[in-house]
């Protein structure tokens, strides 16, 4: 039995190491599936092995893990990311603050000449400094240097230890000839490149840190929903209340929750009533009304009201352990733009490296003097300036923001193809029952031809209509309960009933008879409905059904009751068309009910009386014609669509959240949803595109000036410490642009 581990990265820095990893697991017998985040150092593994092997695959790879298994492994892991982005910045600004020294000191004259007894003893002290740094400082980067070679996988660090190291060397060997043979020095080449060393280490470990920073703030939303679950219950055993860690909660358990409280863990309502706020988990701010029978979240916020619950789902089998999951799922997997990225940064360090050789040889041969310095300083500057960091991180960051901020407006993303598919749609399929429209009938229009006698009307119809189980009967008793008093209602009881069959009910209540049927039984009985004509015409127009009810042979009222729109479907189809987007509805209904709903909402086209396993095949026929096709449906009867589409949107219950057939789940039930998930992806897309396209221009650009192409012009060369801040630059400027999108305006 295959378990899913979740693994806490160590050593990566840049996408190279990502290939690296990635080889080893893919070598290691056991493991069935597995995806790895760049962004945030982690890996997701699927595997039927021990995870202490899948580690030792890793460590074999040249890198570390350590597993994360629950909420104290997470924050375990967080204040280590503090402690590291802490570490990492005071070293940076070390390696600045020297380096800005030896270079202010250099450009103020302050640097003697080499051949000078003085100058000499200043060079070997800031070649020590310049040691201490690179071993203190900068360790971590020559040795991974070192790992890669050995591992023969290069990458980042191989480019940045090769080009300081090769500055550090470069200067101590003509420091040592200074000091052996000072006549062999050539008056143009006496520059020593110890402070370029330094700074370009400084402006590295100062990117590295911003970096980790921007990084931390991309995982805000699995974290801010870990936060909210609280530490301690309420546990009810015969009749006292202990308060208890939740982890010690078992399903079974009862648990009070008083006003103002998170609810601990999954369960239901046994006595009590309340209401919700379960903006966290559906994005909606209006709070749900909660009564005995009713489910209740865990890490949902209770109203004014004190429930008692019964413990259902504790730990992974929470609905928020679920969210999470699925986010962390969908933020390591990879659109396909970001799989072709991660192929070019794989093979681009030892393309680099080559452009750096043949870059010195060219200014070896063709160079002016002295040909061995500016061969130094352009193989430095190519090897520093193009470390493909930014293109690495152009995509995980944006997918990580993107997927963090959809799962705050309760939109559970899958995978990273969902996202770039999104951008590509030209036909949005809907199913009408539980998408548009509730999924069950409500009283919608209401005529009475006696406003003074409505309570009393209404207690009768509630009275009656309780004590059938047909559907229509149903609605109107929800209606009439909620708009007369219930306490009242309850006290009435029929003092006969009968149910006509294909008619409707007659029942006798305080010595009156009263009639709730169809039109064609009040007609067959001759009593005359004639006032309630109209409005029964224009509301069967609508395809609604209706219900007349009569007392002691005078009719009195008319109910229209349909499956009603949901609110805000109208606003949110208008956009979906805004966006470019031809909006088709398939449903099981008949044609006249379909169309009606068609028209109210503002459908392109319907198509009704499709059985559920007929969508698929309406789905597959859109797309024969060409269509980009995105099915929205309730995940259950529409299963075969939802996957059939090019990507199936599943309205969720709030708890029903691991939709298999469905590349995002809509938790809120609301179309609105299916809006801001477009929107989300479009953007999302957008930013990687930007991402990527700023680090192929950066690159671009950066290699060939690195290289001299505009010595010829302005007889300068790109400075190596320049060099370096522009390359931890491209980074923070990616992942800064990917934090854009937690701030993007949705429709």
């Amino acid at each position: 039995m295959s378990s899913i581990h979740q693994f806490a990265l160590q050593g990566v820095s840049c996408a190279a190491c990502v290939r690296s990893i990635d080889k080893a697991l893919q070598a290691q017998e056991g493991i069935e599936a597995f995806a790895i985040n760049f962004a945030d150092r982690s890996a997701t593994v699927q595997a039927d092995i021990e995870p202490g092997r899948i580690i030792d695959s890793i460590r074999a790879a040249g890198y570390d893990a350590l597993l994360v298994e629950d909420d104290d492994d997470q924050e375990q892991l967080r204040r280590a990311e503090r402690q590291h982005y802490r570490q990492v910045l005071r070293r940076s600004l070390i390696a600045l603050a020297l380096g800005g020294a030896m270079m202010l000191a250099g450009l103020l004259g302050w640097m003697p000449d080499i051949a000078t007894v003085a100058g000499r003893i200043e060079a070997l002290v800031m070649g020590l400094v310049t040691l201490a740094v690179m071993v203190l400082c900068a360790g971590n980067i020559y040795r991974g240097g070192w790992r890669s070679i050995v591992q023969r996988s290069l990458n980042m660090d191989t480019l940045i230890a090769l080009g300081t190291g090769a500055a550090w060397l470069y200067s101590s060997v003509l420091l040592l000839v200074a000091v052996i043979a000072p006549g062999l020095l050539v008056a143009q080449a006496q520059h020593l490149y110890y402070e370029a060393a330094v700074m370009i280490l400084g402006f590295i470990l100062l990117g590295q840190a911003l970096e980790s920073r921007a990084r931390g703030q991309t995982s805000d939303a699995i974290r801010k929903l870990l936060d909210l679950q609280p530490r301690t219950a309420r546990r009810v055993r015969d009749g006292e209340e202990t308060e208890v860690p939740v982890a010690l909660l078992v399903p079974g358990d009862q648990v009070r929750i008083y006003p103002g409280e998170r609810i601990p863990v999954d369960g239901k309502v046994v006595e009590g009533s309340s209401r919700i706020d379960e903006s966290m988990l559906t994005g909606e701010p209006v709070p749900v009304s909660k009564a005995a029978g009713d489910t209740l979240v865990g890490s949902t916020l209770n109203g004014s009201g004190s429930l008692l619950m019964d413990v259902t789902h504790v730990g992974r089998q929470t609905v928020l352990a679920q969210i999470v999951d699925t986010v962390r799922q969908a933020q390591n997997s990879k659109p396909a733009l970001g799989r072709l990225a991660d192929r070019i940064a794989g093979i681009f360090v030892p393309v680099v490296i080559v452009l750096a050789l043949m870059t010195a040889l060219v200014w070896w041969w063709v160079g002016p003097e002295p040909r061995y310095t500016y061969a130094l300083v352009t193989l430095m500057t190519v090897l520093i300036v193009a470390c493909p960091c930014a293109l690495g991180l152009a995509t995980p960051m944006s997918v990580m923001v993107g997927v963090g901020r959809a799962a705050g407006r309760g939109i559970l993303i899958r995978n990273g193809d969902a996202l770039q598919r999104a951008r590509d749609i030209t036909t949005l399929v809907l199913d009408k029952t539980g998408t548009i429209t509730e999924g069950h009938p409500a009283v919608t229009d209401v005529l009475l031809l006696e406003e003074s006698r409505r309570d009393q009307l209404l207690h009768w119809a509630q009275a009656i209509e309780r004590r059938s189980e047909h559907p229509l009967a149903q609605a109107l008793a929800r209606y009439a309960s909620e708009q007369a008093d219930g306490a009242r209602t309850h006290a009435l009881a029929p003092e006969a009933f009968e149910a006509v069959s294909g008619a409707g009910v007659r029942a006798r209540i305080d010595g009156r008879e009263i009639l709730l049927g169809n039109a064609a039984w009040l007609a067959d009985l001759q009593i005359d409905s004639s006032e309630l004509a109209s409005s029964a015409e224009q509301w069967s127009s609508q395809a609604k059904s209706l219900v007349f009810m009569a007392v002691d042979g005078k009719a009195q009222a008319l109910f229209a009751v349909a499956d009603p729109v949901k609110a805000g479907a109208f606003e949110a189809i208008a956009q979906l068309r805004g966006m470019g987007l031809r909006v088709v509805m398939l449903s099981g209904d008949n044609q006249r009910s379909a169309e009606a709903v068609g028209r109210d909402v503002g459908i392109d086209q319907v198509f009704a009386g499709v059985r559920p396993e007929e969508k698929q095949a309406k789905i597959r026929e859109l797309q024969a014609s060409g269509e980009i096709v995105a099915m929205v449906g309730d995940g259950i009867n529409d299963a075969p669509a939802l996957a059939q589409a090019d990507i199936g949107y599943a309205i969720g219950t709030g708890t029903d959240i691991a939709i298999d057939s469905a590349d995002v789940t809509l938790m809120s039930g609301a179309l609105a949803g299916v809006v801001e998930a477009i929107g989300i992806s479009r953007a999302t897309v957008r930013n990687i595109k930007q991402n990527l396209f700023g680090a192929f221009v950066y690159n671009s650009v950066a290699i060939p000036v690195a290289a001299g192409l505009l010595f010829p012009l302005t007889g300068m060369l790109l400075n190596p410490a320049i060099a370096g801040a522009a390359m931890a630059l491209s980074s923070v400027t990616v992942v800064s642009n990917a934090n854009r999108l937690r701030w993007i305006r949705l429709h």
